[in-house]
């Protein structure tokens, strides 16, 4: 619900506050006295796209700012969550504009983008007059409109969750499509890869194994003769025999002197030992460095066969493996590739026919809503003079989406035998205002947690006609807020609260100003849209009826 309204030099206005309250609030006003300026403010804090030049002259900027109060469920508050704004129960919308034409907007003190106000406003505030094409009178919007007084919320996400299956089948089997060619365009070369890299059948390691291999081999030679002449020098006529002799000549001679020998006796034992496994060790080196030229042979061609393929191949020599792999793994879709596809058209095939099946109950639920509003419609035309026209509302095929393959027109007929057309371009000034009128009391049925606000909707109308459209303002206020700007007297008598819109003139200058009416100045207001700039006891009294018809009578 719109609380607050709140405009600085904006057009005619300087300073301007105004508190709205639940029920029918009623605008009133001489034409061109600024009724028009408090809608364009309103658009601007919400975001629209209206006339470009607001500020006021001579004012360094205009700055509206709209407080909302927000039910616990109310739908702004998904959009609020979405930009990043905190939701609290008071909604406070704040933008200005410069003479230049930069406007900066506000949400309860955050910086927010239009797009972000448009998306809020669509929650808050929905506005019908003659020339709307944000609401009623658009045709877009009309499927959406039918989908809510036909409660079909559920129907809905059952056909947007079984359009989204069909789109994904659609996708996989249109990729595993694209995917076969290719592996089919390169079936012979995969089948040849594979086959050499099988043949061929690469280690992890294994060439870092086979390069150290080879350098060693091509090394054998040289390094033999050095480790040969080593193991002399530590044989039986070299290191071993002395070591043995040094021991002998120690142990003749340790008992002339009380054992002083004995620990170098046992350190030469302990050498013999250390020799004895180093003999062991070089004896191992010298059968590794016995050199075979064959083996040498065959260790590089291997090496240089897994080098080869991994350039081939464009991987590093130790990938080769996993490499293979995936070329096995694509051999083996393109080898299952009959049975895949015949999986992935079943699969597409039973999406595609759920989805129908909740395109279908869509239909029948539309079907039935429309005969629905049609009855309402006729039962709502009635009261407003026009029982003769006739609404229709019509489903035709459109293509499939995520919410069915139905295009909904509104159409009317203003006249028995009269051709029916869409909405807005068969009725036109007073009859388009009363058929707006009928079709947002039915729809508001389903429930509406905006505030409506409806632009001299009663425009050509009068008498008992005008009496009928206040009436049904009224009743469409009872559970929530309208605005309303009207001309017509008997639409302003049933207003629950009532502003009047006026011009005055200081130093040479115009400015708008509204003023909420007492029960009084309501009088002479109404009075005085009855009989013009001349208020008589007679229009008083006829005001006071139509304000109070009960009390009248």
């Amino acid at each position: 619900m719109l609380r607050t309204l709140a405009i600085r030099d904006m057009l005619l206005i300087d300073r301007l506050e105004l508190e709205f309250r639940p029920g029918l609030n009623v605008l009133t006003g001489e034409t061109g006295a600024g009724k028009s300026i408090l809608l364009d403010s309103l658009g601007f804090v919400l975001g629209w796209r209206g006339r470009a030049e607001l500020v006021r002259a001579g004012a360094a900027q205009g700055e509206v700012e709209a407080v909302f109060d927000l039910e616990p469920d109310h739908p702004g508050r998904a959009i609020l969550l979405e930009a990043g704004i905190e939701a609290e129960d008071e909604l406070i919308l704040r933008r200005i504009n410069t003479p230049d034409g930069r406007k900066t907007a506000w949400i309860n003190d955050r910086r927010a983008s239009g797009e972000v106000l448009r998306g809020l406003s669509d929650t808050l505030v929905e506005l019908h007059g003659q020339h709307d094409d944000r609401g009623l009178l658009n045709p877009r919007g009309h499927r959406q409109l039918l989908d809510a007084f036909a409660g079909a919320e559920a129907l809905l996400a059952r056909a947007r969750a079984a359009w989204r299956d069909w789109q994904a089948a659609r996708k996989a089997r249109a990729e595993a499509g694209e995917r076969l060619a290719s592996l089919r365009a390169e079936e012979d070369w995969l089948r040849h890869a594979v086959g050499e890299l099988d043949k061929l059948d690469p280690q992890p390691g294994e060439e870092a194994e086979l390069d150290a291999r080879r350098r060693l081999m091509q090394a054998a030679e040289r390094l033999r003769g050095d480790v040969e002449r080593a193991r002399t020098a530590m044989g039986e006529d070299g290191a071993e025999r002395q070591i043995l002799d040094a021991m002998r000549w120690l142990e003749d001679t340790a008992e002339g002197v009380d054992g002083r020998l004995d620990a170098a006796i046992a350190a030469l034992g302990r050498a013999l030992t250390e020799l004895g496994d180093a003999q062991v060790e070089v004896d191992g080196c010298l059968d590794a460095l016995d050199m075979d030229p064959r083996a040498l042979e065959a260790a590089e061609e291997r090496l240089f066969a897994l080098r080869a393929l991994a350039r081939k191949h464009g991987v590093l020599p130790d990938d080769l493996g996993a490499h293979a792999g995936v070329l096995r793994e694509r051999l083996a879709l393109l080898d299952a590739s009959d049975s895949r596809d015949d999986a992935l058209a079943r699969a597409e095939t039973d999406a595609e026919a759920a989805y129908r099946d909740a395109a279908r109950a869509l239909r029948e639920a539309r079907a039935r809503a429309a005969r629905a509003l049609d009855a309402a419609m006729a039962a709502e035309l009635a009261p407003l003079k026009m029982e003769r026209a006739v609404f229709s509302t019509q489903l035709t095929d459109a293509e499939p989406g995520p919410e069915g393959s139905d295009a909904v027109t509104f159409e009317v007929a203003t006249n028995p035998g009269a051709p029916a057309g869409p909405l807005n371009r068969i009725a036109s000034g007073g009859e388009l205002s009363r058929f707006l009128l009928a079709l947002k009391v039915c729809l508001s049925r389903a429930g509406n947690d905006r505030t409506l606000i409806f632009d001299e909707i009663d425009r050509g109308v009068g008498g008992a006609t005008a009496d009928a459209v206040g009436r049904r303002l009224r009743a469409l206020a009872a559970d929530g807020q309208v605005l309303v700007v009207t001309h017509s007297p008997q639409v302003a008598a049933c207003g629950a609260h009532h502003w009047r819109v006026e011009k005055q003139v200081r130093d040479s200058a115009t400015f708008s100003r509204v003023t909420e009416l007492s029960a009084a100045a309501r009088v002479d207001e109404i009075a005085r849209m009855l009989s013009g700039d001349t208020v008589t006891e007679a229009a008083r009294a006829a005001a006071r009826a139509l304000i109070e018809p009960d009390a009248a009578a």
